[in-house]
């Protein structure tokens, strides 16, 4: 499974990212991206994007490095490079840098992904958490204690929780009522998730 990380301007880096770096096939960094991809010592195999917005300094650090200028100035960068993933069929996609600052760009860069879905794995990745996209049944694994929620962005049918605090059986979300999804904790080594139809977001504290 090929596993790649794209960087993007936002406002998290530190160890945690380059760690997350160690484990993928290939690191994009969107325009500016590579800014942060550099602070967090890190070397992009590639920068995405209009270039706008990268700095000259980092140009010149990265001159061996391929630049991918796309045009277009109908999307943002992060679809431009998520785009290109989806081109280059990667299996899997970390995204990091797409949230902090200013929440419309935060809510548009995670919304903005979500069509994406069908085509990779989707994971937006933070110091202390990660957030993703389900459309389908899940079982994964997690730190026993760690804050999760479930986050319906559609009605979601016959939802059950297993391997959290507060389990749920067979119940059917919807954005009514998110309250009830928000703030569990894991309690055992697998949790799983399954529902029949729908789509929502997965937050995990790390």
């Amino acid at each position: 499974m090929s596993k790649i990380l794209l960087i993007c301007n936002g406002s998290e880096t530190g160890p945690w990212l380059k760690k997350l770096a160690r484990q993928v096939d290939f690191v994009l960094a969107a325009d500016a991206g590579a800014d942060r991809a550099l602070a967090a010592k890190i070397r992009p195999d590639a920068v995405i994007g209009d270039l706008d917005s990268v700095s000259p300094l980092t140009r010149q650090s990265l001159k061996d490095v391929a630049f991918l200028h796309i045009k277009r100035q109908d999307n943002t960068d992060l679809e431009k490079a998520l785009d290109w993933i989806a081109a280059q069929k990667f299996d899997t996609c970390f995204i990091a840098g797409a949230t902090g600052g200013r929440l419309d760009f935060t809510l548009g860069n995670i919304l903005s992904a979500l069509p994406y879905k069908s085509k990779m794995e989707i994971y937006f990745c933070g110091k202390n958490w990660t957030l993703w996209p389900l459309t389908q049944s899940q079982c994964f694994t997690a730190r026993k204690g760690a804050r999760c929620s479930f986050i319906p962005l559609t009605s979601c049918i016959d939802v059950t929780l297993k391997g959290v605090k507060y389990r749920v059986q067979h119940e059917n979300w919807d954005m009514q009522h998110i309250g009830h999804t928000l703030s569990n904790e894991i309690s055992a080594s697998k949790t799983e998730i399954s529902f029949r139809k729908g789509l929502l977001l997965v937050y995990l504290e790390n």
